[in-house]
């Protein structure tokens, strides 16, 4: 099962049975699925009108003595006091040993809720938490529930989607899903008085990702389409992006096939993800292009691709022709 189906499953049945743990972690890239449970955890520990017993903290100068003496403090007519800290840093720095150890002891009446964006699983407080309540690790979940929660909101509009629809949504889609939620809503708002989601609906809102247009290239490449492949180039020079926000992504995306494509034939969909640290749906739309390539070849762009990054900072390639050439000699030469 998914570790942030998991995740969610363990703090909805807390407050289901309005029994929490002392203290919570949410962290992970999914800053969407973060916020939401740090608001339905907000939400339902404390009365929603009770504004003496919610106390926020924010951004690195959180102080960690008033931290302590807050969540020390006994709840003012009311069972519980709730403790917000986001963005502190703690878990990332050392030095917070006398709050790693209060968390060992935090009042039963307290529950004290870490927001982070990411945290070093050998800092000392990561671990005190860990032991004493949840470290809750929130990821892009996978195209299933995606499809799921997608669908909901459809739904919820009053309008209709096909399933297939849906999977070329997040596939055109960066894994973030306040984008997702952002550009499903545009979608609804386009779609006007239509019932149904089309895919020509998406191609004619979604907002341009670079990562797959820079896919696109790649795919053209290995199609030996080298006319298409400059042509997507010119299209995004055309929407002034430069060519070296495109060329560490060009390089991000031949490595990450080449990962994949070591793993192939033989090695599920799911376990790929796991030991790539990619999403489901993210493997299964490189799996085809992959196979265009042998892990050689895309090995040797790999190369190519660094070797031409650092001609291009060191001064000795412009930046536009490094990439045309870097499109060249993908689109041909690998597969004579």
């Amino acid at each position: 099962m998914d570790s942030t189906a998991n995740v969610m499953g363990s703090i909805n049945k807390d407050i289901k049975n309005g029994n929490y743990k002392r203290v919570y972690l949410l962290y992970g890239p999914e800053t969407y699925l973060r916020d939401q449970y740090s608001e339905r955890i907000r939400e339902n520990a404390v009365d929603s009108s009770d504004t003496m017993n919610i106390t926020r903290f924010s951004g690195k100068d959180t102080d960690e003595k008033k931290l302590i003496a807050v969540c020390g403090t006994v709840p003012f007519f009311g069972d519980r006091r709730l403790v917000i800290v986001r963005d502190s840093g703690f878990f990332k720095s050392g030095g917070h040993d006398k709050l790693a150890e209060y968390i060992k002891d935090i009042p039963e009446t307290t529950v004290l809720v870490f927001i982070e964006d990411s945290v070093d699983g050998r800092n000392k407080l990561f671990k005190a938490v860990k032991t004493a309540g949840m470290a809750a690790e929130f990821e892009t979940p996978s195209e299933k529930m995606l499809v799921r929660w997608l669908y909901g909101m459809v739904k919820d509009s009053g309008k209709n989607i096909r399933e297939s629809t849906l999977v070329y949504f997040i596939s055109q889609m960066k894994p973030d899903m306040n984008w997702m939620h952002q550009e499903m809503e545009k979608l609804i708002a386009y779609t006007g008085e239509r019932e149904v989601i089309e895919d020509k609906d998406v191609d004619a809102v979604c907002s341009v990702y670079i990562e797959n247009k820079v896919y696109d290239m790649v795919l053209a490449a290995a199609e030996k389409d080298r006319t298409r492949a400059l042509k997507l180039y010119g299209d995004l020079l055309a929407l002034r992006i430069q060519p070296m926000q495109i060329l560490p992504k060009l390089n991000y995306q031949l490595k990450q096939m080449y990962e994949i494509r070591s793993m192939i034939p033989g090695t599920a969909v799911s376990v790929i993800a796991s030991r790539t640290g990619s999403r489901d749906f993210v493997v299964k739309k490189y799996l085809p292009l992959c196979r265009k390539f042998s892990s050689e070849e895309i090995l040797e762009a790999v190369r190519y691709g660094v070797n031409m990054e650092e001609d291009i900072k060191s001064g000795r390639m412009g930046d536009r022709l490094g990439v045309e050439m870097m499109l060249i000699k993908i689109s041909a030469p690998l597969h004579t």
